[in-house]
């Protein structure tokens, strides 16, 4: 396993919150994209939909605070809102991880390669610990 990472969920002001924790913390952001910079009008979001965080990033020591805001309000629930984004060293390991996670879990998005990953999947285990396994490969996302 390479590492895991916080991955926090917002609806709407990740960007207010990841400001906050930088002043905390300190650093500068590693990324940080909306969903216009994102693509989003090809996943389907218009409006003030697109100017939402897709993806944010700030260094703590050795590890990564990320954090993305939802695109579904009306799925968005403070107390289940963080998950855990382990990046597996191979595609083998990816899906060996994700089985034993959501064995007894459930599955909220199967395997699959994405944009960003060529292996990437959401699941959450049988204790209500939200999981995100990814296997970023040779993709490489080209940030706006």
């Amino acid at each position: 396993m390479k590492h895991a990472n916080p991955y926090l969920n917002f609806d709407g002001n990740a960007r207010e919150a990841f400001d906050h924790y930088r002043s905390v913390f300190g650093g500068e952001f590693a990324t940080a994209m909306t969903f216009r910079e994102f693509g989003g009008e090809q996943m389907g979001l218009s409006g003030a939909m697109l100017d939402r965080i897709a993806h944010i990033a700030l260094p703590l020591g050795s590890s990564m605070l990320m954090a993305s805001d939802v695109t579904r309000p009306d799925d968005f629930k403070v107390g289940t809102n963080t998950y855990v984004a382990v990046e597996a060293d191979s595609a083998d390991e990816a899906d060996r991880v994700f089985a034993g996670l959501s064995e007894g879990g459930s599955v909220d998005m199967p395997v699959q390669k994405v944009e960003w990953a060529e292996k990437f999947g959401i699941c959450t285990d049988r204790f209500g610990v939200h999981w995100m396994v990814s296997h970023t490969g040779d993709v490489a996302f080209a940030q706006g």
